[in-house]
Order: C-alpha cells, then structure tokens, then sequence
C-alpha cells in the first residue's frame, strides 16, 4: 500500500489513492493489546508512529520498530501488542470499514 516519491526537498510516503477508507491513530498502553481478530470485508495497513510494537500475523509474530509497516489482508487473523512501552500506530483500513467486522477470537478484556 505504502508509495515512497522522491522530490527535490525530501520525499513522501502516499498510503492509499483515490479509494474509500478509514484513516486512524492507535495508541496501545505500555504491555496491553488488541483482540486476536480478523475481518471480513477491510484489509489494513499498520505504519509504526511510535514503538516498538509486537504484531501477530496469522501463526508468525514479528516486533515492528517506529517507522517499520506492515499490511494485513482481509481474513487475516492479526494482533497488536505493545512491547512494555507507549505506543502509536497509523492505520489505515480499506473495504467496509464496520465494528461488527471485528471477528474476535480471543479477547483479554471478555469482548465477544
């Protein structure tokens, strides 16, 4: 998703162009995390603001560092952990952005 430019002043990182989506910044609290989830209808796309973060993405577990990305496709189990410090995480969601399209299947907090 993610397009680098080169311009004579520096460059620019376009995330997504002309198409419908759901633009967000997530702050995950020092070693908390997300539901392992997936959807349906969105894939999302994840560029580290300020981490490092852990992120599952089906079976593998990766730490991304700040300014590292990654791309979740849809129907993709994922998840999004803090690795023991304040984090930010740009995401941006195309498809059906919809809260009912979060499919948990485990949940810290009891969320169904």
């Amino acid at each position: 998703m993610e397009n680098t430019e080169k311009r004579p002043w520096g460059h620019f990182e376009r995330f997504t162009l002309n198409e419908p989506c759901t633009v967000k910044l997530v702050y995950v609290d020092g070693d908390k995390r997300l539901s392992l989830q997936y959807h349906n209808n969105r894939s999302e796309f994840w560029k580290v603001v300020k981490g490092p973060v852990r992120v599952q993405i089906g079976k593998e577990k990766r730490l991304l560092q700040t300014g590292e990305s990654i791309t979740i496709p849809k129907g993709t189990i994922h998840r999004l952990e803090g690795a023991g410090t304040d984090a930010v995480i740009l995401e941006i969601s195309k498809g059906d952005f919809d809260e009912a399209d979060i499919i948990r299947i485990e949940d810290d907090y009891a969320r169904k």
